[in-house]
């Protein structure tokens, strides 16, 4: 009975970490299709440039996957060193995206102001030598999402020091047309459309948080459960 009942934890924790080791790894392949793909495509932000969706996905990726690959060692060799390792780093990461979600909600306000401000300096690198992943970053998000500007498309005119906007901010793109009549540009600030983007998809996005926190809540109580179990043997 209690050697059933070990191997079903074990069989059990290495089921978890096998999803959690799968979601690494796609999320790793992700991004380094990003970054061959679309290595141009980088942050819009000033103050963090390595901060790229590529490099975010490969880093969370790689974490995901050397952590879900110390689990599955751990439960299949049993060794209690290993299990523990993986507890304590799987648990931290877990108290980690709690606070991250608490702070976002407390700090909103001053998240949006500081976000606005650190893209309005983006705006100064846009076509400047050395800032290509940028520039092609803000041509792309005017684009698809029609939008000028961070909070309005008079922000390129600081830009510019002149009434003319990039090319991206046309309705109907053409070459120097961001120096037309305004009538013919997206008025629409891309700040408030991608937040409003991400409003729309956030039932999406908190069904895959949901799903994420339970499949860490079920691998950390196996965990616990298999370390215990390998203590008493």
């Amino acid at each position: 009975m209690a050697e059933g009942c070990m191997m079903a934890l074990r069989y059990g924790m290495v089921f978890f970490n096998l999803l959690f080791w799968l979601g690494g790894c796609g999320i790793l392949g992700v991004g380094v299709w990003l970054s061959v793909t679309q290595g141009n495509f980088a942050t819009l932000s000033s103050s963090l440039p390595s901060l790229s969706a590529a490099n975010l996905l490969i880093a969370v990726g790689t974490i995901i996957m050397v952590i879900g690959c110390l689990g599955c060692v751990g439960a299949v060799k049993e060794s209690r060193p290993l299990l523990l390792t993986f507890f304590i780093l799987l648990l931290i990461i877990f108290f980690l995206e709690i606070l991250s979600i608490m702070l976002f909600f407390i700090y909103q306000d001053e998240i949006d102001h500081y976000a606005q401000r650190d893209l309005k300096k983006g705006l100064q690198l846009f076509g400047t030598e050395g800032n290509v992943g940028l520039t092609n970053a803000w041509m792309i998000v005017q684009t698809d999402f029609r939008c000028c500007g961070v909070t309005n498309h008079t922000d390129w005119f600081e830009v510019y020091n002149a009434t003319r906007v990039p090319d991206s901010c046309c309705l109907e793109y053409s070459d120097n047309c961001g120096l037309d009549n305004p009538g013919t540009w997206w008025t629409a600030p891309c700040y408030e459309r991608v937040k409003d983007w991400l409003n729309d998809n956030l039932v999406a996005l908190w069904i895959f948080a949901l799903c994420t926190a339970l499949t860490q809540v079920s691998t950390l109580i196996f965990c616990i459960l298999l370390c215990c179990s390998v203590a008493l043997y």
